[in-house]
């Protein structure tokens, strides 16, 4: 297996065991000690204990929350993936309560690895459009 085909497996284990298994133990696993989050997500912070909050997060309000990987590029230390996140609105998110509608977030992330753990993560999530779907923004010509 190469570098980039491993970068590309701990990648995509990382994303399936937090996000997908919600199992918050990946961070620990997957994520190196000085990880740097350049965008972190709804307010969480950039460090692993913000990634692991936004796993909580989304594992709380959508328990079967889980990523449709559409496309994963990866050279030297960096790995892209495209995605849809989806799951079912059960638990409170936002200040929103469940409302057992679908709920789905586009994004792109970047990940730099470095001695097989994730060391960054940069990404752009479509927070407007999961936004809307809670009801906390408007849609355009509502």
């Amino acid at each position: 297996m190469t570098d980039t085909d491993s970068n590309k497996k701990i990648v995509t284990s990382f994303i399936d065991r937090l996000f997908s298994e919600g199992d918050l133990t990946a961070v620990d696993d997957y994520l190196g000690e000085d990880f740097v989050n350049h965008d972190p997500p709804f307010g969480a912070s950039a460090d692993r204990e913000g990634m692991r909050a936004a796993g909580r997060m989304f594992r709380a309000a959508f328990p079967d929350w889980h990523s449709e990987l559409h496309l994963l590029v990866a050279e030297g230390d960096l790995v892209a993936e495209v995605f849809t996140a989806s799951g079912t609105h059960r638990g409170e998110v936002m200040g929103v309560a469940p409302t057992a509608q679908e709920v789905s977030l586009r994004g792109i992330n970047v990940f730099r690895l470095r001695g097989g753990r994730i060391s960054e993560r940069w990404g752009r999530l479509d927070d407007l459009g999961f936004l809307q779907q809670l009801g906390l923004a408007p849609v355009a010509g509502t």
